[in-house]
């Protein structure tokens, strides 16, 4: 199947599966992928690292303001970077995961991310996904898709993920971080998580990826006419 030059965006929200989806999509249109999350992961990381998150969640804007000036975050070989530092393993961890909501509301660390995701999108045939993509990020993307799925569901792909990764992970707590990760997204006073009023719903909570790939392909298909 072949495909035109355009931007593919695909928000949602966490542990729905994005990352992997986008991925696959790249690989089989040979699309540029880009992990909008890596890079507030990243964010996050380094404001816990240097200081300017406290463990109750409470954050230096000023001070973390003025050193994003001073940021190299970037993606690299092996994934996401700050300098000659690979981060990813790092980025994924819970500890992350539990502050990247709140650094995420900050607007001049929206400001940051969005700026870099912009530059990588001028040259089109880039899949991006997120939570704000379509309706902040690239408002005018040709392709939008929300991707939702049932709560349980996507604990229990997180909690696997985990475990993969040789890290514990308690049911029960995952779920609570998502929740709260929902709800600080989506009521966030800058780029809230919200539907595009043009973007396809998919809701991949019974759904591989196979069949995700399927009513991918088919929405290309009637979309752009594309065989």
């Amino acid at each position: 199947m072949r495909i035109p030059d355009i931007i593919i965006a695909v928000d949602g929200y966490s542990s729905t599966g994005k990352s992997s989806f986008a991925k696959i999509i790249a690989n089989e249109f040979s699309f540029l992928y880009l992990d909008s999350g890596a890079l507030y992961r990243g964010v996050t990381l380094f404001a816990i690292e240097n200081g300017y998150i406290d463990a109750d969640g409470s954050i230096d804007v000023p001070g973390l303001d003025k050193a994003l000036g001073g940021l190299d975050l970037h993606f690299g070989e092996k994934g996401t970077y700050i300098g000659d530092r690979c981060i990813e393993r790092e980025i994924r961890s819970l500890a992350v995961a539990d502050k990247v909501s709140p650094i995420a509301t900050v607007p001049q660390v929206r400001e940051f991310v969005d700026k870099k995701l912009r530059e990588f999108g001028k040259f089109k045939r880039v899949v991006m996904d997120g939570r704000d993509i379509g309706t902040t990020v690239f408002p005018d993307a040709e392709l939008k898709i929300f991707m939702t799925a049932d709560p349980m569901v996507r604990a229990r792909r997180r909690a696997e993920e985990m475990h993969t990764k040789g890290e514990e992970a308690d049911i029960s707590e995952v779920l609570k971080n998502l929740q709260e990760r929902d709800w600080i997204d989506s009521h966030r006073e800058t780029s809230p998580l919200a539907k595009a009023e043009d973007a396809i719903v998919l809701d991949n909570s019974d759904m591989t990826m196979e069949d995700q790939m399927k009513w991918l392909r088919n929405i290309i298909a009637e979309r752009f006419c594309c065989a």
